[in-house]
């Protein structure tokens, strides 16, 4: 599915009747035994709440269903703007009731002043001669594969408003029962959304 945020059109630079998405969101799979029934979800875009990557891996549901219902345990990867490697679960709280509390284990790198950023950091590799943040042509040609089938489709555009996570229709790509991760929360104050 491909949105544009309301706005686009007037932008310098922009054609008044272009047709670029400055949002995607899709499902994938892995044809493969191990990876059978789990489902991938990509979302990006820009105007969006806030400018991060983030990697949430939700796990089965717990054995211990009444004590946190409909709530799994995660494993969440943040990559930008902070590192962050989290292991969240939900702990039973003290006493004789089954009562589920989140609980969250982070280990978190910000960035210093210090260091460069990304695209300063690869102009630099590349002007040194060094290729190793560059992805290899096996990656790129993986990517295209993935990714040429979508863009030749002539798919509608739906119009979503700056600051949301991207039009309603976004929630259509997700299986029954899931729902978005909303990181916002989580990149403003450091605890999971």
């Amino acid at each position: 599915m491909r949105g544009q945020f309301r706005g686009y059109l007037k932008e310098d630079g922009v054609a008044r009747d272009s047709k670029v998405e400055t949002f995607a969101v899709a499902r994938l799979r892995i044809d493969s035994p191990r990876w059978e029934g789990v489902p991938f979800y990509i979302r990006a875009g820009k105007r969006l709440p806030v400018t991060m990557t983030e990697v949430l891996v939700t796990l089965k549901a717990p054995a211990l269903g009444k004590l946190c219902p409909g709530q799994a345990n995660y494993v969440r990867f943040r990559l930008s703007p902070d590192v962050a490697i989290a292991l969240g679960a939900r702990v039973k709280r003290p006493g004789e009731h089954l009562i589920g509390d989140p609980a969250e284990l982070k280990v978190v790198s910000r960035p210093d002043g210090d260091e460069m950023g990304a695209y300063e950091r690869l102009l630099s590799d590349a002007m040194a001669g060094d290729g190793t943040l560059f992805a290899g042509q096996d990656g790129v040609e993986a990517a295209w594969a993935v990714v040429q089938p979508i863009l030749g489709a002539a798919t509608p555009l739906h119009e979503y408003e700056p600051g949301t996570w991207g039009p309603p229709e976004s929630n259509n790509v997700l299986a029954g029962g899931c729902a978005w991760h909303c990181s916002c929360d989580a990149a403003l104050t450091g605890t999971p959304a």
